[in-house]
């Protein structure tokens, strides 16, 4: 008997381990029709939800026989023995359901493909209609405005001054020699870099870049063809939007549905790209102007395209296997769009504003700020295209308010168009010779000045007499140097032993750190008392100094002002100041000695630690480099002042 209990228990095991299969794979076929949460939904509202989740067999029976004959009355639950015939009757439903749901889907299917094509054709008999009944494409309106656009063709304003007097060659972009040399020699080679042109604006970095490349062709050893394009664009007005929707730089892609690709693509529901700039400029240059202001994450993009040198697309709606792909734009997607060019930046900002991804990637080429003299050869070159006479005192004028070669001749077609007016009010009414030569002098020019209202561009050094406490120092803001006039003066303390010293803190923190240092300095080689005195420093202009570089220029400010000795008036300095008197390197020398330059200062005084980093072709000022603060002594102070110590 119990031989016959224990095979018993273990055939019902057995049988409910197979139940329980099948249980589950009806489980299964009802998510599949239903969908996981309608099934959730029809099981609460048959009140089958509880069966369902049930553990017991029978319960578990109950809860698929609601669902599948969608009747919530069925109470009863079946034993153990009735399951199987239940499940076979709930597998003939079952069945049924699946195989009727399979023809409607079928049946749907072809309804809906036969109402598409009826819709199409009908909206293509619709079109064919109406062009027919309006003779076209065209219609009035349309004519009109056609007519109106080639009008506006075929009537323009005069070229702006700029276009008519932009370079035609390098001989004409001036003071450049050394920044179109450098940018030739990296075009024109076999491997030619990607090149970011530093400098000032209006100096004539775009016309250089663009000719540059034509000067390339025609080395020997160029990779540029004789058709290779020149792409330019300032990245100041580059818009893009990083969902990739539009990218006038890289390029984007245009989906069927949101974006509007063309009529014959979209209705295939194939994307078109839109290759960009980067594509324009295959095999040639893309000049990027103001590439500083361009957006960072856009740079990043642009970089990996210069490693790649291809552009690669991505759409959803991109299918290779469709046979209506064509085929130009099956290789946009599979191969990508070309890009290997040569990319020329352009930039006001400094080195160090930049992003160094990009940085580390171009070659620097530096272009230097224009001399007067170099703002007058420009103005001479722009009168000979005018066809008008300037004279050299006007042309000497337009040099002291600018040192940009694009407003140095903004300034002659201005002074051009007062001399045009003024001749035709003066000759109205009377027998006017048409060909007289119009000449440009220096009232037309001050006449220019003053409606544009400018100011002298630097600070004009007149060699004058030595005065006490007052001097020159130097500094650099951007590309561009200028020179500092500070002056000192001082007092006997109010309070003895009480004296104070008082500077424009305009002139910044380490303007003051620098005035510190000059007074220890200054009481550790006079052995005078500062104390004892009340001293007044002043930089003229409220000049926001950033650097140390004008210490030794205080210190002297201040010791001529104690000891009331005169200093030279013809000389500017600059250099830092340590607490032992030694004068310690500084920057932006090009710019200073450039500011000191154009203000007419004749002799400099530098850190002898800067002695390599000037050319000898720009040292055109007698340049005098020093170790000590008591070696610069005897060397600034007036001769007389010499005499007297």
């Amino acid at each position: 008997m119990q031989v016959l209990n224990n095979s018993f228990s273990k055939f019902s095991r057995t049988n409910r381990g197979k139940l329980k299969k099948r249980i589950n794979v009806f489980y299964e076929l009802l998510v599949k029709i239903y969908g996981a949460d309608g099934l959730i939904l029809k099981a609460t509202k048959l009140e089958a939800l509880t069966f369902l989740r049930s553990k017991n067999l029978g319960k578990k029976v109950l809860g698929l026989q609601r669902i599948i004959f969608e009747d919530p009355t069925i109470k009863q639950i079946p034993g153990f023995l009735e399951i199987p015939a239940i499940l076979k009757e709930l597998e003939e439903h079952i069945a049924n359901i699946l195989a009727r749901r399979s023809l409607e889907e079928s049946i749907e299917q072809k309804i809906n493909v036969k109402l598409q094509e009826r819709h199409e054709e009908y909206i293509r008999e619709v079109k064919r209609q109406l062009l027919k009944e309006e003779g076209g494409p065209e219609n009035p309106q349309t004519l009109k405005k056609y007519a109106l656009l080639e009008k506006a063709y075929s009537t323009k304003l005069s070229r702006f001054a700029m276009e008519f007097l932009r370079p035609a060659s390098l001989d004409e972009v001036i003071g450049q020699k050394r920044g179109i040399k450098a940018l030739i020699s990296k075009l024109a080679s076999p491997f030619p870099q990607h090149i970011i042109i530093f400098g000032p604006p209006g100096v004539g970095k775009t016309a250089a870049a663009r000719l540059a490349l034509e000067a390339a062709k025609k080395m020997p050893h160029t990779t540029f063809q004789k058709s290779a394009p020149f792409i330019e664009v300032d990245a100041a007005t580059l818009r893009w939007d990083p969902r990739e929707t539009t990218n006038p730089l890289l390029g984007s892609v245009h989906d069927p549905i949101y974006q509007g690709a063309k009529r014959e693509l979209s209705e295939g529901g194939i994307p078109e790209p839109k290759p960009g700039l980067v594509t324009e400029a295959h095999a040639g240059v893309l000049f990027i102007d103001e590439i500083g202001e361009m957006d960072i994450h856009l740079q990043n993009k642009l970089l990996k395209v210069l490693e790649d040198k291809r552009v690669f697309f991505d759409s959803a709606y991109y299918d290779p296997a469709d046979p209506q792909m064509p085929k130009y734009i099956r290789k946009l997607f599979d191969a990508g769009a070309p890009a290997d060019f040569i990319l020329i930046g352009a930039t006001t900002k400094a080195s160090a504003e930049l992003s160094p991804a990009l940085r580390s990637r171009c070659s620097a080429v530096y272009f230097e700020p224009l001399s007067p003299d170099d703002i007058k050869t420009i103005v001479k070159n722009a009168a000979q295209k005018l066809k008008v006479e300037i004279t050299a005192e006007a042309a000497g004028l337009i040099s002291r308010y600018t040192n940009e070669g694009r407003q140095a001749v903004n300034m002659l077609a201005d002074a051009y168009g007062v001399a045009l007016f003024n001749s035709s009010t003066v000759g109205a009414g009377e027998n006017k010779n048409e060909t007289e030569k119009v000449i440009i002098d220096v009232e037309l020019i001050k006449e220019v000045i003053q409606s544009n209202r400018l100011v002298p561009h630097a600070l004009k050094v007149e060699t004058c007499e030595p005065q006490i406490g007052r001097i020159f120092g130097l500094a650099a803001s951007g590309y561009l140097g200028t020179v500092l006039e500070i002056e000192a003066v001082s007092f006997p303390a109010a309070q003895p032993g009480e004296g104070k010293i008082r500077f424009n803190e305009a002139a910044g923190i380490m303007t003051r750190d620098s005035v510190f240092n000059a007074a220890s300095v200054l009481r550790k080689i006079s052995g005078l008392d500062i104390s004892e005195f009340d001293l007044h420093i002043n930089v003229i202009g409220g000049a926001n100094i950033e650097g140390p570089s004008a210490g030794v220029a205080l210190f002297l400010a201040l010791y001529s002002a104690l000891k009331k000795i005169p200093l030279r008036q013809d000389i500017a300095v600059s250099g830092e100041l340590s607490l032992q008197g030694k004068i310690k390197p500084v920057g932006g020398l090009l710019e200073k000695l450039y500011g000191a330059r154009i203000a007419g200062v004749k002799e400099v005084f530098l850190p002898r630690e800067n002695l390599c980093e000037l050319p000898s072709s720009l040292q055109k000022i007698k340049i005098n480099y020093m170790d000590d603060v008591e070696q610069i002594i005897p060397l600034v102070l007036s001769q007389e002042s010499i005499n007297y110590e």
